[in-house]
């Protein structure tokens, strides 16, 4: 790997763990010297301190916002090329970010780590060829779901009234390493969601008061958490059911009486490698 490449220095300030980790990971395999802040002012500090050759930016962020952290450098005229990586693809926040100096913009309902990686390369000017690892990027991971979960930065929203199911459940999956969060109802289930940012949910659909449906239409209709996965878990198993779930955005649909708990376990790493890994 050239020796230029591994003196580029790259500032992510991510406060989503899940994606924070993926895209040092992803970059650390190109070459890239990573570091990182999970809020405003910290990724502040560290771009005065480090003086990296680029920032990958959130705009949701804790302390001080994207918008706010873009302000601050230009008026102490810091040049650092800013990559914006966020929720939100609004025509107006993309040119807010671009009017205070952005180079390029990431939605992450649309992640794609590969991406990240190319874009970066585009600020850098460097062309595919120049990079070694290019082909082992898309084929590989560094960090497979299961090394992630056990360094506890997947947790997985369980949102489900059956008190024996969820806790079979539960334990599997915190025996796999994952961290987990539990609702009994699509309130608090929707709540979790946006207090918590899990990186996945598993949903039933015949739930107390508001029913997964609508839990799942609030989600993605949402843009803060329309990007987390859901996988649909219920005894319903009619097609109408079935299709009305994937139309609004579901990831996959399981009737809990064909899968044990290992299955769904097995379905949700399915799901977290293709979000997050192999997109």
């Amino acid at each position: 790997m050239a020796t230029a490449k591994k003196s580029k220095k790259i500032l992510i300030v991510e406060d989503e763990l899940i994606h924070l980790e993926v895209m040092k990971s992803k970059l650390e395999i190109e070459g890239y010297a990573v570091i990182t802040a999970t809020d405003g002012e910290q990724g502040l500090a560290k771009a005065k301190k480090e003086k990296p050759d680029l920032i990958l930016l959130d705009i949701l962020l804790p302390t001080l916002d994207g918008f706010a952290v873009l302000e601050k450098l230009n008026e102490e005229g810091n040049k650092i090329p800013v990559i914006i990586v966020s929720n939100s693809g609004q025509p107006v926040e993309i040119d807010r970010a671009k009017s205070l100096g952005a180079k390029d913009y990431l939605v992450k309902a649309e992640f794609n780590p590969a991406d990240v990686v190319q874009k970066v390369r585009a600020i850098f000017g460097e062309t595919d060829a120049s990079s070694p690892a290019a082909s082992s990027l898309d084929a590989t991971s560094s960090h497979p779901i299961s090394d992630l979960a056990k360094s506890k930065t997947i947790t997985i929203l369980l949102i489900e009234d059956d008190k024996f199911l969820r806790e079979l459940i539960v334990k599997k999956l915190n025996k796999e390493g994952f961290s987990t969060l539990e609702a009994v109802d699509g309130e608090s289930g929707i709540q979790l969601v946006e207090q918590k940012n899990p990186q996945l949910i598993l949903l039933d659909l015949l739930l107390p008061g508001m029913d997964g449906f609508e839990v799942l239409r609030r989600l993605k209709e949402n843009k803060a958490t329309a990007s987390v996965p859901v996988i649909v878990l219920s005894n319903l198993g009619q097609q109408e059911d079935t299709d009305r779930v994937f139309k609004l955005g579901a990831e996959d649909f399981l009737v809990k009486a064909k899968f044990t708990p290992g299955e769904i376990v097995d379905k949700v790493k399915d799901v977290l490698n293709k979000k997050y890994i192999n997109a």
